[in-house]
């Protein structure tokens, strides 16, 4: 149900039962959550990790498990992401600290973005990013990405960075409701 893809160094994958530690050490990692909900424990991160398998049942795309494809074993997670109550279909990323610095999260959500366009007919997509997350920034930036406004978003100033279309085109959502 979930496919696999590939760039140059990385393989986006399924998740598997063996992914939930290296899953729950990310969520437990105080520099990779204080951007993106805070820290959870172990049974927070189990709630998370089944919610991102159930979202490619019930939205049929979703994040991938990532790996590099000469080391396999978890690094982090890319893909799409648009829960109920979401504000528009997004890219999003996040690494395992040991993998950050490498250029692996703009491979993957490349890809990614790639398959929501070509596969999964996305038309636009946009990241959420919490405006301290300069990193997160310098990514959606090397993607094409542009900050479209802020807003508030679960009690951050968050910005949405637009992503160019199929296209390459960089069209702003005029109406924010």
């Amino acid at each position: 149900m979930i496919p696999v893809l590939e760039t140059e160094r990385l393989r986006l994958r399924e998740w598997r039962a063996t992914d939930f530690e290296p899953y729950a050490a990310v969520y437990g990692d105080a520099q990779t959550m204080r951007h993106i909900g805070g820290v959870c424990d172990r049974e927070t991160a189990w709630t998370h990790l089944a919610a991102t398998v159930g979202h490619w049942a019930l939205r049929g795309c979703g994040l991938w498990a990532l790996e590099i494809k000469n080391a396999p074993g978890l690094i982090g997670w890319a893909g799409l992401w648009n829960p109920e109550g979401w504000p528009e279909p997004e890219i999003g990323w996040a690494l395992d600290p040991a993998a950050r610095g490498k250029g692996l999260a703009t491979e993957a959500a490349l890809r990614a973005r790639a398959w929501a366009y070509e596969v999964a007919g996305w038309t636009t997509a946009v990241s959420l990013i919490a405006m301290p997350n300069q990193a997160s920034i310098a990514v959606a930036e090397r993607l094409g990405a542009r900050m479209e406004r802020t807003m508030m978003f679960r009690e951050v100033e968050t910005g949405i960075f637009r992503h160019p279309d199929k296209s390459g085109k960089l069209t702003f959502k005029r109406d924010f409701s």
